[in-house]
């Protein structure tokens, strides 16, 4: 039974908070993940055996004691691997690239997988993994950035971003500023780590390869497989029906997936694969260690002349990936004078991957902690600073910037939140032993339009289906696309089934990067829109009846929406989305302990399509900026390149105790400019700045500004002497 939370007078669907479709399921153990599948023959496992080397080559391999435990069905390694293609690094999309395993003796990075074991039982293949013993000749890897590190500036940052931007001149602008702020920060390597660790079930039907597995988007499997195995979309069945999160890590293709489709092949039996948890720290992409520097230049009365945010990023060259993290200075505050720019190097790490708020996690965390030094300066009010520098059209195209709401949710954070009580000056106020510290930042990310396809059908039983390939990775996926239907039709919830994740089905873009709600909200809505049409008859209560008695067998209906690049006049217009993040501390006097006493997010994100799942979004993002400004980092062994915290027992995250009260508002104005529907993305929005108030609120509360990340209790107890 699903409750609409509304008033009996409003006929309205999309836009309140309905309980998600799959809830029951997934709370009651329904909802069949990609290890829990297992075609009619029942599926083998295989466990990966990893390298303990950085760098270097594999001598030799001894399988002989492995082969020899009970259970134990295939083992497979460089020596016998079939062929699956070649890792293009040309390719500039690394969501679709083409990831062979054991494919060579050589060893590019700490937990790259040597041998894959196939046995009967999991326990048996992971014993068996264990008794794998490859012979080394370990290389003399780089893990740590230094002065001598080759640096090369990046034509193009993820996502399709330009590199390097100038508006104006920089260094005459910025030499000329009355006040200047020349600011560096350094933030460690992160991890996604979803609930749901990665795993692929895999088994071949003659030439058709057959995919149960924990994946994002569909259409980067088919074009990575067809790289790899020369395999049509016609021979790759593929299905991700519930996904346990992924945040960027299940956007491309991985161990997990290669693994057990090519165990499969070599078998000739169903295989299934899943990662460890020791394992994802190395084999799922991460978030890359970088140095920012920002420099601001403003005049004495606080308007900005000058912005520079430079970036320097590792990347592996053999998978590179460069991280976005300049770019979300671009549309954010006005100056006329303008320079981001890309940097990278080489380390023997695994390569970087898209982590939730790609770009603007770091970035933000850089800039409006810069903001706020340039506030002190001044002497003017750090909100009042944002609000100054507010701007209606694109700082970098000078393009109307649609939907620009940052101004409404400063202000309406700082009032509910209570800004004015916050102290001008570090240590002002107390509460007992602990000082109380206030911090704002604010919130950008762009709006990402890819192609989407949706079929909405009438069926002859009656009920009404939603057709896309578009996964649902948690974040409510099946329940939006049922409201809008049935808003649109004018049926209740109940009478739409929504059925997703498929390769069969129409093309849906997936979910990542904030583009799945808007990308499919849209083309559903134009499919919807077009069986109106094609019915001739007014959505109500008895509308199915009605055109199935004159479409006895159904009737059919797409929708689609193109890409920005196929949409004609996209770049007239710079389309974003709107935040502003608003935190109180406390720091204990003496031992420095941060306890976050309150926080509140004010949104803008065009419509919301239901209050209740993207009002979860946003905490889980605002909540990961809380961990990775105090608690996420993988701790490198800079003498043999491994993660010496590689589990989620030392890799630390935010508990319930540690977020006691938050809040989130909500500002549901569509944004017509941006689609038909006026909605955005709002998955990553929370997690765009939220790392950055609570630095500055740490600041105001104790005086220790601190630019590298995550913040250390070294990093603050040199501030506390002076209180």
């Amino acid at each position: 039974m699903i409750r609409l939370d509304t008033d009996s007078t409003d006929t309205r669907i999309v836009g309140k908070p309905v309980s998600r479709l799959d809830g029951v399921k997934k709370v009651t153990g329904a909802a069949t993940y990609a290890y829990e599948h297992a075609p009619a023959l029942k599926a083998l496992v295989g466990v990966f055996a990893t390298s303990s080397i950085g760098q270097g080559e594999i001598l030799d391999i001894d399988v002989t004691a492995a082969e020899k435990m009970e259970g134990v069905r295939r083992i497979i390694t460089y020596k016998n691997c079939i062929p699956q293609g070649k890792l293009d690094t040309s390719n500039a999309n690394f969501t679709t690239r083409a990831r062979p395993i054991l494919s060579s003796n050589t060893i590019n990075h700490y937990g790259e997988p040597v041998a894959l074991v196939v046995a009967d039982t999991f326990e048996q293949a992971r014993d068996a993994a264990r008794a794998v013993k490859p012979l080394y000749k370990p290389g003399q890897g780089n893990f740590a950035y230094s002065p001598e590190s080759e640096i090369v500036d990046e034509e193009m940052a993820a996502a399709g971003f330009v590199g390097t931007t100038r508006v104006g001149d920089f260094d005459t602008g910025f030499a000329g500023s009355t006040v200047q702020v020349d600011a560096s920060f350094e933030t460690a390597m992160q991890l996604s780590q979803p609930m749901e660790p990665h795993a692929t079930l895999a088994w071949w039907d003659g030439e058709t390869l057959n995919l149960v597995t924990s994946h994002q988007t569909i259409t980067n499997i088919q074009t990575s497989l067809e790289a790899a195995f020369g395999l049509s979309k016609e021979r790759l069945v593929i299905s991700a029906p519930f996904v346990g999160g992924g945040f960027g890590s299940k956007l491309a293709v991985h161990a997990d997936l290669m693994g057990a489709a090519v165990a499969a092949k070599m078998s000739g039996h169903p295989v299934k694969v899943s990662l460890t948890r020791q394992q994802m720290f190395g084999l799922t992409g991460l978030r890359p260690w970088q140095q920012q520097r920002v420099r601001l230049g403003a005049s004495a009365d606080g308007r900005l002349a000058a912005i520079g945010h430079e970036a320097l990023i590792y990347s592996n060259r053999n998978d590179p990936f460069v991280e976005q993290t300049a770019t979300v200075t671009r549309s954010l505050y006005a100056a006329p004078h303008r320079l981001t720019r890309h940097q990278s190097f080489h380390l023997d790490l695994p390569n970087g991957e898209a982590v939730r708020a790609p770009g603007e996690m770091t970035g933000l965390l850089a800039v409006e902690i810069a903001m706020d030094e340039l506030a002190e300066k001044l002497s003017i009010d750090p909100v009042e600073l944002r609000l100054l520098n507010d701007t209606t059209s694109d700082p970098e195209t000078g393009v109307p910037l649609t939907g620009r709401d940052l101004g409404e949710c400063l202000r309406t954070g700082a009032q509910r939140f209570g800004w004015s009580e916050r102290g001008a000056k570090p240590g002002e106020r107390r509460d007992g032993q602990w000082l109380i510290g206030m911090g704002v930042a604010s919130a950008i990310r762009f709006h990402f339009q890819g192609s989407a396809e949706v079929e909405v059908a009438i069926r002859p039983n009656g009920r009404i289906e939603v057709r896309s390939d578009l996964t649902d990775i948690g974040t409510g996926s099946y329940t939006i696309l049922a409201q809008i239907a049935a808003e649109l039709l004018g049926q209740q919830v109940e009478d739409i089934d929504v059925t997703l994740a498929h390769s069969s089905l129409p093309p849906g873009g997936g979910s990542g990067g904030s583009w799945g709600a808007p990308n499919t909200a849209t083309a559903l809505h134009r499919a919807c829109l077009s069986l109106l049409e094609r019915a001739g008859v007014s959505p109500g209560p008895n509308f199915i009846a009605d055109v199935l008695k004159a479409n006895p067998s159904g009737l059919m209906a797409t929708g689609t929406i193109a890409s920005s690049a196929n949409t004609a006049d996209w770049e007239a217009k710079s389309r974003h989305t709107y935040g502003a993040h608003f935190i109180e501390v406390g720091v204990h006097s003496l031992t420095g302990e941060v306890r976050i006493r309150r926080m509140l997010g004010v949104f803008s994100a065009g419509r919301i399509l239901n209050p209740k799942t993207a009002r979860s979004q946003l905490l889980g993002g605002m909540i990961w900026g809380v961990s990775a400004a105090i608690r996420e980092a993988a701790e490198i062994d800079t003498r043999y390149g491994n993660i010496v915290n590689g589990d989620l027992a030392e890799y630390l995250v935010p508990v319930h105790a540690d977020i006691p009260d938050i809040d989130v508002i909500l500002i549901d104005r569509p944004d017509l400019d941006a689609n038909p529907v006026g909605v955005k993305g709002v998955g990553e929005l929370g997690n765009c700045g939220s790392s950055a108030a609570l630095a500055n609120a740490i600041y105001n509360a104790c005086g220790a500004r601190v630019h590298k990340f995550p913040i250390r209790l070294a990093s603050l107890l040199p501030a506390l002497h002076q209180h």
